[in-house]
């Protein structure tokens, strides 16, 4: 790793200690802000107690920082842990950080994604599934189509491994010899190593799940794909619900929704989701006429 890495890393993660108390997003990005500032010549030299000062910061948030940028075998022993379950961190400030994520979620974007698996998907084409872990029949079926068509028209397929419509479309995508990548909500290390399967995780590869974790995740999913797929969702709850709200509230990617006619989709139609039939998949080209040169975004 680059020492910017290193040093991104020392004030933003945990390092598997959950009383570690890292920079808040707001706060880096003020001294992010203060730090540019510098002149390079002095930005060459060991941070000090009275450089951080004399650049607006508190002498609270000076020793903050100081004491975590001083936490580098802490650092050494976490990536050491990472590397032995094959985890590698890829954060906001390395070269191989997805350049969507970063772009559509600005200073909301993850510090680090940790991965697991094939990197070299995240350079691939993709689309985005989400969807309700209780599926009806019909909305199994589309579900499982956009895995299969991902895999037949060369788009590797980003979701979140959830049960229901992440794993119906994962698993059909892989049997299909497609690629995947998918976005979890637990423990990174604990998932099985599998060709053209790359696993990421925010943050942490040894977090345990947890809701929030859970519905963090999917601004990742969103984001990642060139288009996202919502194959059922339920109404003003869930985590379909609130992730695809927020995207397009956001517009982190367009949002194409099955047209089951249930109260969810029609809402999300009415707030700018493209409704879509199973059989349109087919040619997923196409459907960059209804939402706007879609595979240009």
């Amino acid at each position: 790793m680059t020492p910017r890495e290193e040093g991104f890393l020392l004030l933003t993660s945990q390092l598997g200690n959950p009383e570690r108390k890292s920079l808040t997003v707001a706060q880096l990005r003020s001294l992010t802000v203060k730090v540019q500032g510098m002149e390079a010549a002095a930005s060459d030299k060991q941070m000090q107690l009275s450089d951080l000062m004399a650049l607006g910061c508190t002498r609270e948030l000076a020793e903050r920082v100081l004491q975590l940028l001083s936490e580098e075998e802490l650092l050494e022993y976490y990536l050491q842990k990472g590397r032995q379950a094959h985890c590698q961190p890829i954060t906001r400030v390395s070269q191989g950080y997805p350049a969507k994520v970063r772009r559509r979620l600005g200073i909301d974007s993850p510090g680090c994604l940790w991965a697991r698996g094939d990197v070299s998907l995240l350079d691939t084409p993709k689309i985005a599934l989400v969807g309700s872990r209780d599926l009806m029949p019909p909305n199994e079926v589309f579900a499982r189509e956009v895995g299969r068509q991902a895999a037949r028209q060369g788009y590797t397929l980003v979701s979140g491994n959830a049960r229901g419509a992440d794993r119906a479309a994962q698993e059909t995508c892989l049997a299909e010899g497609g690629n995947v990548i998918v976005v979890v909500a637990d423990e990174l290390y604990r998932h099985t190593l599998r060709e053209r399967v790359l696993y990421l995780s925010e943050d942490s590869f040894d977090a345990a799940f947890s809701a929030p974790r859970a519905l963090s995740r999917n601004r990742v999913i969103h984001s990642l794909g060139i288009g996202t797929f919502v194959a059922q969702s339920g109404l003003h709850s869930g985590g379909t619900w609130s992730g695809t709200v927020k995207n397009l509230l956001c517009g982190w990617s367009p949002v194409f929704c099955f047209d089951d006619g249930s109260c969810a989709a029609e809402q999300l139609q009415q707030r700018g989701a493209v409704a879509v039939e199973t059989e349109q998949l087919k040619d997923l080209a196409l459907l960059q006429n209804a939402a706007g040169n879609l595979f240009n975004l």
